[in-house]
């Protein structure tokens, strides 16, 4: 009963103490201080969209929006 008694208050301890080393957590080296519609190094665009066309970027965006993130398009309301 005695080690139980010392043992909790030690495990607590520990515990408390444990979360005192997280470490920061911070991107290392990605910047993201370009508009997005300046465009990516990677294959990932949609193709015939040219990095730096704001005007396009916004057209696809809304065409996106209408097209596939607007639930009462996608209601097939005539059965």
């Amino acid at each position: 009963m005695k080690r139980l008694n010392l043992l909790i208050p030690a495990l607590v301890i520990v515990a408390g103490l444990s979360a005192c080393g997280e470490k920061p957590q911070t991107l290392s080296g990605t910047k993201n201080d370009v508009p997005a519609y300046m465009g990516t190094n990677n294959g990932f665009s949609v193709p015939g969209w040219k990095a730096g066309d704001k005007n396009s970027w916004e057209q696809g965006l809304k065409v996106r929006m209408q097209n596939s993130q607007n639930e009462y398009n996608k209601l097939n309301t005539d059965k």
